[in-house]
């Protein structure tokens, strides 16, 4: 286990430590006892009274509690956006979770609200609705109608009794004691428990008493007296009791005044009070209606916001205490996926069915990280044999293929991207048959057939270039169709080259040898028969000059051409010396520039000179030759297309490796195919032509441990022709490399 596997393991064991919390649950504790006692004492179930004072006091402590739950709250909400920034493991579970505890502690408090708004609303609206008001206020008005109606009633009747007393004056003064019984007679008829005859100051003169009231009748004041009239009797309502009295003038009786009483309901007098003070009462009810219902939703609200943070907080502890293992499981889970198989989680007894999750994870990576010591083993040594199978091809001459059940590319050797001209980038996962369909056939019969192994040769063509290859298969199975195959592939078109190069000059040999020996005495012969016998022919001299002519010109062409082939057969060799290839190049141009001068010949030469160990003799042989088949080319093409003739001669000493001469032409061109077996011996496309200067020159380019090749023009019609010497001498470079600067030469052409 390294360093930061032991840092990860302790990271772990911290998740889920908060540091202390006792703030928290005391503050939560506080607040849900301070809204209870508020509740109660409100409810008046205790007894504390619920004063200005005490109410304003549970106001006070209430919102100090609120303000401190906030802030605990507020504190584990920043910390826990905290962590969502950060990106902790579970945040957005974490977050997801308080939330819904949040929901579920917001909606019901907000559902309570509205219910107790509206039903306080409801509630009380009722009772100071239009209605109410009117019934209240009505009340009074009917109760003091009442009383009124009974004062009228017994002003009425005691109206009737003074105009019969003003009839009856006679009687009163004619016989007291008369008058006295009509008195009592009205009295008794009208319903008059006490009745008074009085003078204007309140001296009784009759009092007439049939039934005594209840706690007597006060006699009436002085003002009250002053007060009475003849027209109109005056009521006077008692302040105390339940009697109603009535004064009025009597015309007839030298302004005497009668004085009636009469006992009424008692609640005539009392309901007139008890409505006016209820009215009064609904009055200040319906001042402090606002002010009620402000206090109760101050109150509600205090409370309300007690219990949403209380709960809250319950669900962010929860959430803790939930999120902490799955974070921890978390956490663990991207260290196993970062490759750390030493990792485990702490198990705690308290946290349930995840205690035993992270029980069963410890045992995975135990699992894992013994499969994964295994696997590391088996895939060290995998890794040490793919390096040395890669090794091994790489090392190999030959270009190496695999190919899968469905004949895509699996593996190549860089002999093989040499080969096809190509990076493994662009081989691998292609099929065989887009990338060498000249394998495709014997890749279908190696499948359909018993064989492991099969061989044969092909002819590929890559940018202008014939090769040969030797083809091999081998496979694993007998036979299987759907088997993986690996094909080799062995350039011998060298080797071809060299034995149909050796087999020529040997058959050179024998020509040379077979055919000189008598052109020496045909030729003699044929000039004797012309000077011994010219003189005396006489007939058809003109026939006879011109055959033996013809015999010593034919005898001619083919002394030279055996003497090429001598010169193919017994090619001499280089005489290694440190030569001016740079002097050498500009002496062949300067030659045949003189020789040709309807072409037009460029050169481009370093301005330094380019001192290498060469045969100046058979390379300047070699590119005069070159140069020459130019000339040639230029010439075939037909006179109306082959405009002006140029012939363009570079000498590239930039390589580290080797020396690159170009010539380029704008002739005729170089047949598409068979164009690289121009390089064998008697292959020729021209018209009288031998066919052996291009191998000649390829035979001095060789002995000098170089190369050419036959490519088109980049600039359009006619051909170009690439030769390469090394810089060292005979001591050539790799094919391979060779190879490689051909394709850099050919991609800065």
């Amino acid at each position: 286990m390294t360093s930061l596997d032991t840092q990860a393991q302790r990271h772990i064991a911290e998740i889920g430590h908060q540091g202390p919390g006792w703030l928290g649950p005391i503050a939560v504790l506080a607040a849900l006892t301070s809204a209870l006692t508020t509740f109660l004492v409100l409810a008046g179930l205790t007894p504390i009274l619920p004063t200005h004072d005490v109410v304003i006091w549970v106001f006070i402590l209430n919102g100090a509690l609120i303000l401190v739950l906030l802030g605990v709250v507020a504190w584990q909400a920043k910390k826990l956006m905290r962590e969502r920034r950060a990106g902790t493991a579970a945040a957005g579970l974490h977050v997801r979770i308080v939330g819904l505890f949040s929901l579920v502690a917001v909606l019901p408090a907000i559902l309570v609200a509205v219910v107790a708004t509206v039903t306080l609303e409801r509630g009380l609206d009722p009772w100071f609705t239009g209605s109410i008001k009117d019934l209240m206020t009505n009340t009074v008005e009917i109760a003091r109608a009442y009383r009124e109606n009974q004062c009228r009633s017994l002003a009425r009747e005691t109206q009737l009794m003074a105009a019969d007393l003003n009839r009856a004056k006679v009687l009163y003064d004619a016989d007291r004691k008369v008058f006295h019984d009509f008195l009592n007679s009205r009295a008794l008829f009208l319903g008059f428990p006490l009745t008074m005859i009085l003078e204007p100051d309140g001296k009784v003169v009759e009092k007439i008493e049939p039934r005594p009231i209840e706690g007597g009748v006060p006699q009436p004041a002085p003002a009250d007296l002053e007060d009475a009239n003849e027209n109109e009797a005056l009521c006077l309502f008692p302040r105390t009791g339940n009697v109603f009295r009535a004064l009025l003038k009597l015309q007839a009786h030298d302004g005497k005044i009668l004085y009636v009483a009469r006992e009424v309901d008692p609640r005539a007098v009392e309901f007139p009070q008890v409505a006016e003070a209820g009215v009064a009462i609904y009055e200040a009810l319906e001042q402090k209606k606002v002010g009620i219902q402000v206090a109760f939703a101050s109150m509600f609200t205090l409370i309300a916001l007690i219990v949403l943070l209380s709960a809250i907080w319950f669900g962010l502890n929860f959430a803790n205490k939930l999120v902490a293992p799955i974070r921890r499981l978390i956490y663990a889970t991207d260290q196993v996926a970062t490759g750390n198989f030493y990792v485990q989680v702490p198990v705690r007894s308290g946290e349930g069915d995840l205690a035993h999750l992270g029980e069963t994870f410890n045992k995975m990576t135990s699992e894992l990280r013994h499969q994964h010591d295994g696997l590391t083993a088996a895939s060290e040594l995998i890794d040490r044999r793919r390096l040395f199978t890669e090794a091994v091809l790489a090392g190999v001459s030959a270009g190496v293929i695999g190919i899968d059940a469905q004949n895509n590319i699996t593996i190549v050797n860089p002999s093989t991207e040499a080969l096809l001209a190509t990076t493994s980038d662009d081989l691998l996962g292609r099929s065989i048959g887009a990338v060498l369909p000249e394998v495709l056939n014997l890749v279908e019969e190696m499948r359909s057939s018993r064989q492991r192994i099969l061989q044969k040769q092909i002819l590929i063509s890559r940018r202008g270039k014939e090769r040969t290859l030797n083809v091999r298969m081998a496979s694993e199975q007998a036979r299987s169709e759907a088997r993986d195959l690996v094909i080799t592939l062995d350039d011998i078109t060298d080797l071809v080259t060299a034995q149909r190069t050796s087999a020529w000059a040997d058959v050179a040999r024998r020509i040379a040898h077979e055919i000189k020996n008598p052109l020496t005495p045909i030729q003699l012969s044929a000039e004797r028969i012309r000077r011994k016998y010219g003189k005396v022919i006489t007939t058809d001299r003109e026939v006879f000059d011109q055959c033996t002519d013809t015999i010593v010109r034919q005898v001619d062409d083919i002394k030279r051409m055996v003497d090429e082939f001598s010169s193919f057969a017994r090619m001499p060799k280089p005489k290694i010396g440190d030569e001016d290839l740079n002097e050498t190049i500009r002496q062949v141009v300067f030659m045949m520039r003189i020789a040709h001068t309807d072409i037009q010949f460029a050169d481009q030469l370093p301005h330094h000179p380019v001192v290498v160990p060469i045969d100046r003799r058979l390379l300047s042989q070699a590119i005069t030759n070159i140069v020459k088949n130019a000339t040639e080319a230029i010439a075939a093409v037909p006179e109306e297309e082959r405009g002006q003739g140029q012939i363009a001669v570079s000498l590239d000493d930039r390589n580290p490796e080797f020396l690159i001469i170009e010539i380029t032409d704008n002739g005729k061109g170089f047949p598409v195919e068979g164009r690289q077996r121009l390089l064998e011996p008697y292959m020729t496309t021209r018209e009288g032509g031998t066919g052996l200067g291009l191998p000649i020159v390829s035979k001095i380019l060789e002995d000098h441990g170089g190369g050419m090749e036959l490519v088109d023009n980049p600039a359009g019609r006619g051909g170009r022709v690439r030769m390469w010497i090394p810089k060292a001498g005979l001591a050539a470079p790799a094919k391979s490399d060779i190879a490689a600067d051909r394709e850099t030469n050919r991609a800065s052409s």
